[in-house]
């Protein structure tokens, strides 16, 4: 079953005074339940935009999007309070939204910090932590309220080649583990090449 299909997607950008830019055209695109897809392509090519219109933060000037279920949201810096644990970081989605956050989320919480693998962590405070470990603390955040979709714009950007490699391989357990769809941005063909499948951007002149 596709979570998540796109057909005819448009959008345009005004730089003010200057003229529209094109970044999307006629865009189509079907995501499957489960599936692990690495969106690549150049700078200015539309990657972010096209994440920020399946997650419903950016409109479409033409074209219609359907997504199945709540998105989750991991972007490139992992942003932890620093005045919360990583436990309480990682609650923080719950935390703000009690009506619709699932049952057991404490519990769920340990679980996500044991399948990532910092569960020795949870009651330390980000300066205390590396990079990678924020970077899978983030992740976890990002999954905590259980979405349908996780959508990651660059979430190995700032990280070595080493631990970029690490949160690659944990997004594709994570799409085979718990079944959540997951559209990747990544300049990284290494960090690509983890995913099942690659939807190449092209830069749109005009």
């Amino acid at each position: 079953m596709d979570l998540i299909e796109l057909k005819g997607i448009t959008k345009k950008y005004s730089d003010g005074d200057g003229p529209e830019r094109l970044v999307l055209k006629d865009l189509d695109l079907r995501v499957a339940q489960g599936e692990f897809l690495a969106v690549t392509g150049p700078s200015g090519s539309g990657k972010t935009t096209l994440l920020g219109i399946i997650g419903s933060l950016v409109p479409p000037d033409a074209g219609t999007c359907r997504r199945e279920g709540k998105a989750g949201f991991l972007f490139q810096e992992p942003r932890l309070l620093p005045q919360l644990t990583v436990l309480q970081n990682i609650l923080v989605p719950a935390l703000a939204d009690r009506e619709t956050a699932p049952p057991e989320t404490v519990e769920y919480a340990l679980e996500l910090l044991e399948f990532t693998g910092i569960r020795a962590l949870a009651d330390r405070y980000p300066e205390r932590i590396s990079g990678g470990e924020a970077s899978r603390a983030a992740l976890c955040r990002a999954l905590v309220m259980r979405p349908a979709v996780l959508l990651a714009d660059e979430p190995t950007g700032q990280l070595d080649r080493e631990n970029a490699l690490k949160i690659a391989a944990l997004l594709k357990r994570v799409s085979a583990g718990y079944g959540t769809t997951v559209v990747m941005v990544t300049h990284d063909p290494a960090v690509a090449a983890a995913a099942d499948r690659t939807f190449a951007l092209d830069s749109i002149d005009g």
